[in-house]
């Protein structure tokens, strides 16, 4: 899910430069820089969760495979039409072209919800990477509907585990990205050998075997929703929302030479998005026909979704390893991002002692489960928050001249407070998150209305403020 990476290391490569500036042509990067490092990226700790969820919501056999299918290609458009089309004419940071068009304080406010949220989800990963770690020690696992912590056993393990982590992080990126360059091919690999395996275990001998795992689906798990096909496309569309219709990645693809190297982001949704989501999948389909999982069904509760124990069961402490190293590779560069975000806060800090600080917060959260059981709940939410900031800079570049405003006001204007942005968002986001939670709708279903609203609103306030 982070794409901390792969930001980072064309950076590297590039010499780490260019943050207030345009990237020069002799710097440009092929789309052979980007396939990999998507490829890589997006299979890590979030999936080995995700997959899981997905069944505990009865989804059908057409609804997950089709629904993904589609709903990945949207975000495989998504990064070529928007990100790198935008990132290829301009070639600028997320964050200094946010600057430019809001100012410098409200870059701090973006900072200050970036880290947060990025915070809580390597929290999520450290309850992955617990899961795996705890089966030597015979730990109680987390149950689906659990939000608290469920033992001392469970406590000691994520609290090593995100020091462990934490302390990683604070030495900087070229220790995070030499960990993360070694670990991704250990995991892609596990994930395949990890979805070989249980279509064995389940018996699968053909297509219509494999099919017939979901058929029709059936009623969700205690606590979760009914996934239908939209509820699959939209979820895995906006999956990513922050970094393409959000313009985290503006940082990357402001690298490439072209705008078609935004198709590289495929190698990502369909080795990750795809065949690790199904892979997970099908870890959980054969737990849930144990008697162990049938027996809490059969009294009512909801089946442990513990990656640990599932890819344990399917390839054994390779498994394990896995697991782990999935967890690492995400919460690692997620903390060390939130800590440089904190750190546009509090520029008098030290990067050691704000990574530390967002490891700490990222712990205290990975020590309540709810945060990867309801992953798909949190993911929805992230994407919501902050993928209406893209539209801000979308809208902008593609419709300035028709409107009649100044691009970059704030830069212009000597702005560090642009009020027609923070406006444009706080309306959408305001009105469409009461619309979800008045009406018991579906989050993802409103992240594109309220990116829609918050781009058109953001033209008209600037229209009429830019006036006066």
């Amino acid at each position: 899910m982070s794409q901390f990476n792969i930001e980072e290391e064309i950076e590297e490569i590039a010499g780490g430069e260019f943050e207030r500036e345009p990237v020069p042509q002799s710097k440009l990067k092929s789309w052979k820089s980007f396939l990999g490092m998507y490829a890589g990226e997006h299979a890590a700790g979030t999936e080995f969760v995700i997959g899981p969820l997905f069944l505990t919501t009865g989804v059908s056999a057409f609804d997950l495979i089709i629904g993904l299918l589609l709903g990945n290609l949207m975000a495989v458009l998504s990064w070529r039409f928007l990100t790198s089309e935008i990132a290829v004419k301009r070639r600028l940071t997320l964050y200094y072209q946010l600057e430019k068009i809001c100012g410098k304080k409200l870059v701090i406010a973006y900072n200050l919800a970036n880290g947060i949220l990025f915070c809580f989800l390597a929290g999520s990963m450290i309850t992955v990477s617990a899961t795996a770690v705890g089966i030597p020690f015979d730990m109680e696992m987390p149950k689906l509907t659990d939000t608290m912590p469920n033992g001392v056993t469970w406590i000691v393990i994520v609290l090593v585990i995100g020091a462990v982590i934490s302390l990683i992080a604070s030495k900087g990126y070229e220790m995070v990205s030499r960990a993360a360059n070694w670990m991704s091919p250990v995991i892609v690999l596990a994930f395949v050998v990890c979805g070989i395996v249980a279509l064995q275990q389940l018996g699968v001998e053909s297509f219509s075997d494999f099919w017939n795992i979901w058929g029709d689906g059936g009623e969700p798990f205690p606590g979760q929703i009914k996934y239908t096909f939209w509820h699959v496309f939209f979820w895995s569309w906006f999956a990513n929302a922050a970094m393409h219709i959000g313009m985290s990645d503006l940082s990357v693809f402001r690298y490439a030479k072209k705008a078609s190297s935004g198709w590289t982001s495929a190698a990502g949704m369909y080795v990750g998005h795809y065949m690790a989501w199904i892979a997970a999948a099908l870890l959980y389909a054969v737990y849930i026909r144990t008697p162990e999982a049938q027996n809490l069904l059969g009294i009512g509760e909801a089946p442990t979704v513990a990656p640990g124990p599932l890819a344990y069961n399917a390839i054994g402490v390779f498994g394990i390893i896995a697991v782990v190293l999935a967890g690492w590779t995400t919460a690692n560069p997620t903390i060390y991002r939130a800590g440089l975000a904190f750190q546009a806060i509090m520029p008098k800090t030290t990067t050691f002692w704000v990574t530390i600080l967002a490891g700490t917060v990222a712990t205290i959260a990975g020590l309540f489960p709810a945060f990867a059981m309801k992953l798909l709940d949190f993911v929805a939410f992230y994407g919501f928050v902050l993928a209406p900031v893209g539209a801000i800079i979308v809208f902008e570049h593609f419709f300035h001249d028709k409107v009649g405003i100044v691009q970059d006001y704030a830069e212009k204007a000597n702005l560090k407070f642009n009020k027609s942005v923070l406006l444009a968002w706080a309306l959408s986001f305001g009105i469409f998150y009461y619309v979800s939670v008045q009406f018991n709708i579906f989050l993802s279903f409103v992240t594109l209305p309220a990116w829609l609203s918050c781009g058109v609103l953001y033209l008209v306030f600037s229209h009429f403020t830019q006036k006066k």
